[in-house]
């Protein structure tokens, strides 16, 4: 079967997190979305965990009506790395809890900081039989390849037992495909909401081919074992991250790698420190100039929520007004969740909104959207080409328009044509067709070529 999965995301006890992070709350709005599977984030938090046990069936099963979840937490290590760990039950929730609980204030937040490094947090995880990878790995304040230059640097001996990495937010399947010890890992596109709203929670998701909902169904699909395997990322567009480009983190003037090199990484504008981008990292890192996709790499699909399209099509200041969340509920209503009104459904089937939302939906389907990059802690920001840009109504003048600030310091606009799977494929996907016939190496057989070759480490993402 077919789930779509958000396995990192936060509870009410993490720091910067809505207070409406509840579980009851998480699961109804996530059904709205699609999803199938959640991680309960945050399962070493004491208060938290109490809050899971009550709504478990039994130590290995936590389901509220049709929503399932499995114990996740998000751990940062002595080197500021973020790490997501996925648990087999409840009782090994509490096994790690009191493995780290030495090392940290597990109460202090909900996402835990310890003084163990990478590879003692993997020695662990092994321990007690959970998955763990690299959380958003390309992020310059918190990810992997924000402090090391490989997996083994951050894992030492444990490097082989990794087994997935996250994209985050600031990278796809397209940017990390060019790094080649991850061609053996799975990707996971996550959320990491803070808050329930329309447009946090899944935002991005992972799609899993799996025999059953349960810890050990998924970790089939993870390893990709008897054929089971992630079958599509859905996420941002890369440039829309707050560090695509090598920019300012005080003004957001954005520079090349050469210009920033030149400026010794200090702006000449105001003096502010030029942060190293996403987009230049990548570049640093990369074996090669374009992706190699593995056989086992499933499409990725570039979208925003649902919401964002409509107050896009709308030209409405916020996901919240009144024109954005009935043209939203029409659509969830309609079709029974976001995920099918978004992705799967028929053009003609979302003629039951208004023609610039439809207009809009399509566009996103093919890519066919103007991306301004982000870069020094800016977020880039998206548009729809000039001929899908409608006037607005009196009553929405009145609503008032969204003010896009694009940075002075804009190295100019984006049109995405091309990286979009068809819609054909789309309902293959759907449909159960495998896109890619091709054999595919089991992660037994990856494992065994995972690069242990160390790149030199440097400071990365220098200032």
């Amino acid at each position: 079967m077919k789930v779509n999965t958000d396995l990192h995301l936060h509870s009410k006890y993490s720091m910067a997190s809505s207070g409406k992070m509840e579980l009851p709350t998480i699961a109804r709005d996530a059904s709205k979305k699609g999803m199938k599977l959640l991680g309960t984030a945050d399962c070493t938090h004491p208060k938290w965990l109490e809050e899971i046990k009550k709504v478990s069936i039994s130590n290995e099963e936590i389901r509220i009506e049709d929503i399932y979840f499995i114990p996740t937490t998000e751990i940062e290590d002595n080197k500021r790395v973020h790490h997501l760990l996925i648990l087999p039950s409840i009782s090994k929730a509490e096994e790690l809890a009191e493995r780290i609980a030495p090392f940290g204030n597990l109460e202090a937040d909900g996402r835990p900081s310890v003084r163990l490094d990478g590879s003692e947090i993997a020695e662990i995880a092994k321990d007690i039989g959970a998955l763990i990878g690299p959380c958003h790995a390309f992020t310059p304040w918190t990810a992997l390849y924000g402090y090391y230059d490989n997996l083994q640097s951050c894992y030492g001996d444990m490097a082989g037992y990794i087994s997935f990495l996250e994209l985050g937010l600031s990278a796809d399947s397209d940017y990390a495909d060019r790094i080649e010890e991850l061609h053996r890992l799975t990707f996971l596109s996550n959320s990491d909401a803070h808050s329930p709203s329309i447009n946090k929670l899944a935002r991005e998701f992972t799609q899993f081919e799996v025999p059953e909902i349960t810890f050990d169904g998924l970790k089939k699909a993870i390893l990709r074992e008897q054929g089971y395997r992630a079958t599509l990322n859905v996420g941002f567009f890369p440039e829309e991250g707050k560090y695509n480009l090598s920019a300012c983190i005080k003004c957001f003037t954005q520079y090349s790698m050469p210009e920033a090199v030149e400026n010794k990484w200090r702006c000449p504008i105001c003096g502010g420190i030029i942060k190293k981008g996403v987009l230049d990292r990548i570049n640093e890192l990369a074996d090669f100039k374009e992706p190699r996709h593995p056989d086992h790499r499933p499409p990725y699909l570039h979208l925003i929520p649902l919401a964002e399209i409509i107050q896009m099509a709308l030209d409405h200041a916020s996901v919240q007004t009144k024109g954005v969340k009935t043209a939203w509920n029409t659509l969830v209503e309609r079709f029974g969740n976001e995920v099918e009104a978004l992705i799967y459904s028929e053009p003609e089937a979302l003629k039951i909104v208004d023609d610039r939302i439809v207009s809009a939906i399509l566009a996103f389907r093919k890519g066919d959207v103007i991306i301004h990059p982000g870069g020094g802690g800016q977020y880039g920001w998206l548009e729809l080409p000039e001929n899908l840009k409608a006037e607005k109504s009196d009553q929405e003048k009145k609503i008032g328009s969204k003010k896009k600030k694009a940075s002075h310091a804009s190295k100019g606009e984006k049109t995405r044509h091309t990286g979009q799977i068809s819609f054909s494929d789309l309902e293959n996907i759907k449909s159960e067709k495998k896109i890619d016939e091709k054999p595919e190496k089991t992660a037994d057989e990856t494992n065994k070529e995972a690069s242990d070759n160390s790149k030199s480490q440097s400071s990365i993402f220098d200032f």
